[in-house]
Parts: structure tokens; C-alpha cells; sequence
């Protein structure tokens, strides 16, 4: 085992935060959680991430307190969401050490991590990985980081708190983000490689229709494009809702332009959909006494202005034929190049797993799909599925606190957070790890803080 210097960076930062309190440490946490291509402890060829290391520092800040410890044992208890999630870990770890060697070499998966096969980058007999280790890890991370955000959120100051690590990541990946674009080329771009040490495939340096991909702080554009489409989501809602307005516009906007600019297939596919989902949340935010101006005027103006861009574009046959050339590149023509055949490929080798297995699937973090779907049914087949399912449907579809207040607020843009994360996932996720910050959100969304009247978090009245 080895720490390297951005393990040792975490640690610091962890204990100052442990000295100064819940708060630091959730900011501070959110911010760990970008560096999705580090890794702040290497064991063997295996790498943890900053955040995932980091979820002990906020574990330890938070249960220190008695009263959020509580809560935090309550959210385990049947029938809470993360009673769901703790039985999906288990069977996705029981499958994990059994199915990989009761059904050794009976059928070829994409291995996830490293098998005691050569690594050619296609299919190999059913057998151990490396990944059944770290995906483990990294979904009991997942686990913890969503009971401490209930937990945290179980007081106003505390959810507070919670809603700020959002904000944080969103900040530092817009930060990451517009760093990576503007530095390439420049001697600037060699500190990028502190934070890209982790033992993944990296594509940072791929050019698509003459421009640079943006990847931040991740391996690739589609794992940017993807986490930023959560950060769209968030942010987005929360501007609909009058909280935060000026700091969650910028990051909605210049998120949504990141987006663009990452030329992810999945970004492009997935942002118009996200738009679809807070559009959706307009419609249903803009009446009543709390109902905000900017909601009602979306509600009118978008479709207007939609068509008349349109418009605009049918009418220009050189802009009309530029920008189809540049989505079909991107978009349609995606299945027949060759990244589009590869992924393509993972996907049927994992639907095959899935019906090979008797849907049992292969044991989580043995296949890699490029559908966080087909992963689920690979991985942990229809038990994994009902599981996860339940997980939804509690965390985000059971009636919660007063409508149209702050908390109420922060847990609607949590759960469309999350519905945007799972919308990018679904395109190009290659595991079951959904990621932490779709758990810090999804905590959001469940957590229910202490009454504390504060006319600053009062319902945004219909002017805002």
C-alpha cells in the first residue's frame, strides 16, 4: 500500500476539518469528491479516491455528534432507504466472491478491473477481478455518505451544511472544468497529472471535431459531461425555486455550456432531457401564492423561444448543415464508430452475463457495461434490481416536510439532481456505482431537518 501526494494532500485537509467542525468538512468534502481520477491510496493495482477516503473524515465529524449518530442507526432500519442500499451491497458482495468462481470460465465477461488474464481490452473467461475489491469499497462509501447526509440533515444548520457540499463539488468541477480548457497546450496542464494518477484508462488529451474534450478532474468527457448533468439538475431546480440565485443561475448556466462543450454523446443526449425534467418542475412551481416569476416566464417563453431558434436554424442551410454535421458525429452516426462498436460490445456481454447467470448476475464489479442499466443486471441481476428499486422509490417518492420552504426545496433539486445523474448514467455508466455525489443528493432528498423558524428559509414569495 502507498499514499500518494494527493492521498497525503486529503489527509491534512481531513484532520483541519475535524478540527474545525461539520461544516468545513462538508464543504471540504465536496470538493474531494471531484478528483474522480486520483487516487489518494494505491493498494496493489487497485486506487481509492479522495472521497471515498475522505467519507471517514465526515463520518467521524458527524456521528461525533449523539444525536446525529441516532439518526444515522434509524436510517438503517427496515423499511428506511438505506436499508435497501445495504441489501443491495450484500447480495452485490456475496455474488461477487461466489458467482466468479462457482461459474469460473462457463462465459466471457469485460472485466470491470484486473483478472489473472492478459489485458487486451476485450473479453475474458468468468473469474475474480480486482474491481470485486474496490467496487465493495466504493459502494460501502456510497452507503456511509448517504446515511451521514440524513444524519446531518437532521438539524437546519446541518442541512445547511449538506446543501453547500453540492454546491462546492458543483463549483470546483465548473472550476476543473474551464482549467482543463484553457491550460491545454500550455506547460500548466503537467499539474493535472496529481490528480490523474489513479490506475484508469485516461482520454484527456482527445480531440473531437477539431476542439479539445473537457474532462476536468475525471478520466474521461463522458464521466464530466455526466456528473455535470447531476450539477445541472441540482442547480437548476434550485434557481426555478429563488434559493441561492445568483450562485446556482451561474452554475446552471456555464455548467450547461460545459456540457455542450465536453462533446459527450452522453452530455448532448442527456441535457436535453434534464432541460425536459426542470422544465416539468416550472410547470408545477409556477402557481400558487410561492410560485416564482422565472418559473411562470419559462413555463410561456420556452417553447417560444425553442421554435423560433428553429426556425432560425432550418432557414440558415450553412449553420442547418454545420451543426448536423457535428451531432452526427457525436450523436447519430455514435454506433457505428469505433468507441460506439466497443461500448456497444460491453453491453451485449453483459446482458449475455445477465441471462447466463439465470439473472443472478456475475457479482458486483466483475463486468463492465457502458449502461449503468445493463451493469445492474449484470452485476446483480434482478435482486440487485429490486433493491435499487426500493431504494428509489423510498428515497425519492415518499411525501416529506412542508412544500414550497427551503428544506423542501433542496430535496426536490436533490431528487431532480439525482434523475439527471441517473439519465447520463443510463447512456454511458460501465458500473453500479451511481457515484458520491448522486448520494449526497439522494440525502438531501430524504433527510427531513429539525422545525427551526427562520424567516430567511421561508417560502420564496411569487416576485423572486
Amino acid at each position: 500500500m502507498s499514499i500518494p501526494p494527493v492521498g497525503v494532500f486529503t489527509l491534512i485537509v481531513g484532520i483541519l476539518c475535524l478540527i474545525s467542525g461539520y461544516r468545513a468538512t462538508a464543504i471540504a468534502f465536496g470538493v474531494m469528491t471531484i478528483f474522480g481520477g486520483a487516487a489518494a491510496v494505491m493498494i496493489g493495482g487497485a486506487g481509492i479516491q479522495p472521497g471515498h477516503l475522505f467519507v471517514g473524515f465526515l463520518a467521524l465529524a458527524t456521528l461525533s455528534y449523539r444525536e446525529k449518530m441516532k439518526v444515522a442507526l434509524n436510517a438503517l432500519a427496515f423499511p428506511q432507504p438505506a436499508f435497501w442500499l445495504l441489501c443491495l451491497l450484500t447480495y452485490g458482495v456475496l455474488a461477487g466472491f461466489f458467482a466468479p468462481r462457482l461459474w469460473a470460465e462457463t462465459m466471457n465477461i469485460i472485466p470491470l478491473g484486473s483478472s489473472e488474464y492478459p489485458e487486451t481490452g476485450g473479453a475474458v473467461p468468468l473469474g475474480p477481478v480486482s474491481s470485486n475489491l474496490t467496487q465493495a469499497i466504493y459502494n460501502t462509501a456510497n452507503i456511509v455518505t448517504f446515511v451521514m447526509i440524513v444524519a446531518m440533515g437532521s438539524t437546519m444548520a446541518g442541512f445547511r451544511a449538506a446543501t453547500g457540499t453540492v454546491l462546492a463539488f458543483s463549483s470546483a468541477n465548473l472550476l476543473f472544468g474551464i482549467a482543463d480548457l484553457v491550460t491545454y497546450g500550455t506547460p500548466i496542464q503537467e499539474l493535472f497529472s496529481y490528480i490523474r494518477n489513479a490506475p484508469y484508462a485516461f482520454h484527456d488529451e482527445a480531440i473531437v471535431a477539431g476542439v479539445k474534450r473537457v474532462v476536468g478532474s475525471w478520466p474521461e468527457a463522458s464521466t464530466f459531461a455526466g456528473v455535470s448533468l447531476g450539477v445541472v439538475g441540482f442547480a437548476g431546480t434550485m434557481r426555478i425555486c429563488g434559493r441561492y440565485s445568483k450562485l446556482t443561475g451561474f452554475l446552471f448556466l456555464l455548467t450547461s455550456i460545459m456540457v455542450i462543450r465536453s462533446t459527450s454523446s452522453a452530455g448532448l443526449f442527456g441535457l436535453p432531457v434534464c432541460l425536459a425534467i426542470l422544465y416539468m418542475t416550472c410547470f408545477f412551481r409556477c402557481g400558487g401564492r410561492s410560485g416564482t416569476r422565472i418559473s411562470g416566464g419559462i413555463v410561456l417563453f420556452a417553447p417560444i423561444i425553442l421554435v423560433l431558434v428553429g426556425m432560425m436554424i432550418v432557414m440558415n442551410e450553412d449553420l442547418f448543415r454545420q451543426l448536423y454535421a457535428y451531432f452526427d458525429l457525436l450523436l447519430f452516426s455514435k454506433a457505428n464508430s469505433a468507441s460506439g462498436i466497443e461500448r456497444g460490445m460491453w453491453n451485449a456481454y453483459g446482458w449475455s452475463n445477465f441471462i447466463n447467470s439465470y439473472g443472478l448476475g456475475v457479482g458486483l464489479g466483475t463486468s463492465r457495461t457502458s449502461s449503468f442499466i445493463i451493469a445492474l443486471l449484470s452485476n446483480v441481476g434482478i435482486p440487485g434490481v429490486i433493491f435499487f428499486g426500493l431504494f428509489f422509490m423510498s428515497a425519492f417518492y415518499t411525501r416529506r416536510g412542508t412544500p414550497r420552504t427551503f428544506d423542501s426545496d433542496v430535496r426536490l433539486a436533490g431528487r431532480n439532481g439525482c434523475l439527471c445523474l441517473l439519465i447520463g448514467a443510463s447512456v454511458s455508466g460501465s458500473t453500479v456505482d451511481t457515484g458520491l455525489l448522486f448520494f449526497v443528493m439522494a440525502g438531501l432528498a430524504t433527510a427531513v431537518p429539525a422545525e427551526e423558524r427562520e424567516t430567511s428559509f421561508a417560502p420564496v414569495p411569487a416576485h423572486a
